[in-house]
């Protein structure tokens, strides 16, 4: 997590980029999940490409007339690939641009689920230096093709080619092979967004580092659902701390916003009811406002009585002792 050099942890949610790689996250459910399948594969055929291929946003960038064979190639391979072995065949054409063809087969093994692979081949990628023409194209064409990240469980984030796209779609195979720790190190060094917070505290809260969840999610609002899905990471990182006050906070500030994913506030309502378990309590209701039991009522009824009838006494009292 990151640490300032006093020891002080600092924020990892806050992005202060004008500019950043993320369009809008969203929780998928059942439902959307089949929506957004199906409606990919629609877009694709309107569209006329393929949607096993490298998903862009708007449309395919146009090839420069004046370019190099090895733009040419790596322009075609990249926009009409369906499998990641086309992208690994030119890489060894091209030494100078195998570390871009191995990322780009990484992300297209990504988008079919194949996380091995993708691993594999995202890590072999990262690890190998490409020359000025790759690094080139990379800048010229490569800005619009789309990576859906999963981030945390259930919250996807679609992100384009940089960075970010390439270090989060590691970081979820490696959690999806079980790699917690090296999915931690793989997202450590990412300038601070929502969406790498969420996927440094999933790791982070995997390997019940709840304290360092606490302490970098500080000062979080529930301002769009990414941040809702955050903050009940954080609120489950306190419960097993034992900071049930505090998780209750953060529950209360998931169900604050009322346009927050219906998803998202059934979670935090079952988190709300787990914490009231935890406490030994029956309902959700605080204890100072809960009802008294039927045995104290008769109680307190008794001294009601009680205090009329001696009020009653003394009034009877002062009238005798002024005749």
């Amino acid at each position: 997590m990151s640490q300032a050099p006093n020891g002080d942890f600092q924020s990892v949610f806050h992005d202060t980029r004008d500019l950043t790689p993320f369009r809008e996250g969203y929780v998928r459910t059942p439902v959307r999940g089949l929506a957004d399948g199906v409606g990919e594969v629609l877009t694709g055929v309107l569209s006329g490409r393929d949607p096993a291929r490298l998903s862009v946003l708007g449309d395919v960038p146009r090839l420069k007339r004046l370019s190099t064979k090895q733009a040419k190639a790596m322009h075609e391979a990249v926009f009409t690939s369906t499998e990641p072995d086309r992208l690994i065949s030119l890489g060894r054409v091209y030494p100078g641009w195998a570390g871009l063809c191995y990322v780009m087969a990484g992300l297209l093994a990504y988008k079919h689920g194949g996380y091995l692979r993708a691993s594999e081949l995202l890590r072999r990628g990262l690890t190998t230096r490409i020359d000025d023409d790759a690094s080139q194209f990379s800048a010229l064409y490569l800005g619009q093709v789309v990576t859906r990240v999963e981030v945390a469980e259930r919250i996807e984030v679609p992100v384009l080619f940089s960075e970010e796209s390439v270090f989060l779609a590691l970081a979820h195979c490696l959690r999806e092979m079980g790699m917690i720790e090296s999915a931690l190190e793989a997202v450590v060094g990412l300038p601070p967004s929502l969406p790498s917070a969420l996927a440094r505290c999933t790791a982070a809260f995997a390997l019940g580092q709840h304290r360092d969840v606490v302490m970098c999610t500080e000062g979080l609002l529930n301002t769009d659902d990414l941040s809702a899905a955050l903050l009940l990471i954080r609120a489950r990182s306190q419960r097993a701390r034992g900071d049930f006050e505090s998780a209750q906070t953060a529950l209360k500030e998931v169900l604050r916003r009322r346009k927050t994913s219906l998803a998202l506030r059934n979670d935090a309502l079952t988190d709300r009811a787990l914490l009231a378990l935890d406490q030994g309590r029956r309902t959700l209701t605080p204890r100072s406002k809960r009802p008294a039991p039927p045995a104290e009522l008769e109680t307190l009824e008794v001294i009601r009585k009680d205090a009329e009838m001696r009020r009653l006494w003394e009034n009877d009292f002062r009238e005798l002792s002024g005749e």
